[in-house]
């Protein structure tokens, strides 16, 4: 069987995202501007599907647990013409953990940890934020959930999550994907080794 396709979205846009907050695990909203984008993503993902001969029923949708990552996959799932609960929920698909810094800025990071923070700048992708969890890990947990996929999927995820996914499905270096800016309001399609953006 070929590797499955990964028709892969981040939520809309939140306050918290617009203040350059780092939300991590913590349930913060979608925006009007958020909820626009997940629509947005909706349209692209009618006419991706489309082009590649998938009936949004009959395709798998799986989202984060996390809410914003719900509410947007409630709206994509609008847009696409099906039913706007009928996905599943994966723990995998949740966002980095960001511990103590959950809810700062870069510069409040800084000033609250700033060696931790100078040894992050110089590996960001094996150094974890204060109580919370490391790039390295968590691309650990989104190869295991790609592995457990028998067919191409739509999911709904994080900024973080994507970097991992694309590190654990070798599109992407660590030191290239920890400085990748992961855009809302788009559809990252994951296919035979590639990334493509369709926005």
């Amino acid at each position: 069987m070929p590797n499955p396709t990964i028709y892969f979205i981040r939520h809309g846009q939140t306050e918290w995202n617009a203040a350059g907050r780092f939300q991590g695990s913590k349930d913060i909203p979608l925006n009007d501007l958020g909820r626009g984008q997940a629509i947005r993503a909706g349209e692209l993902l009618t006419d991706i599907l489309a082009a590649d001969s998938h009936h949004p029923e009959r395709i798998p949708f799986v989202s984060s647990p996390l809410g914003r990552a719900r509410q947007t996959m409630e709206l994509v799932r609008g847009e696409v013409g099906v039913p706007p609960h009928g996905y599943e929920l994966d723990d995998r698909l949740r966002e980095l953990g960001f511990g103590h810094w959950e809810g700062s800025t870069l510069v409040e990071m800084q000033q609250s940890h700033p060696e931790l923070y100078a040894e992050r700048q110089v590996d960001k992708w094996g150094v974890p934020p204060p109580g919370g969890e490391s790039y390295a890990s968590a691309t650990l947990r989104l190869r295991d959930w790609y592995d457990s996929l028998l067919q191409d999927t739509v999911a709904v995820s994080h900024g973080g999550s994507c970097r991992a996914l694309m590190v654990a499905l070798s599109v992407e270096t660590p030191v290239n994907a920890a400085d990748i800016y992961i855009e809302q309001g788009v559809v990252y399609v994951f296919r035979n080794g590639k990334v493509e953006k369709h926005s």
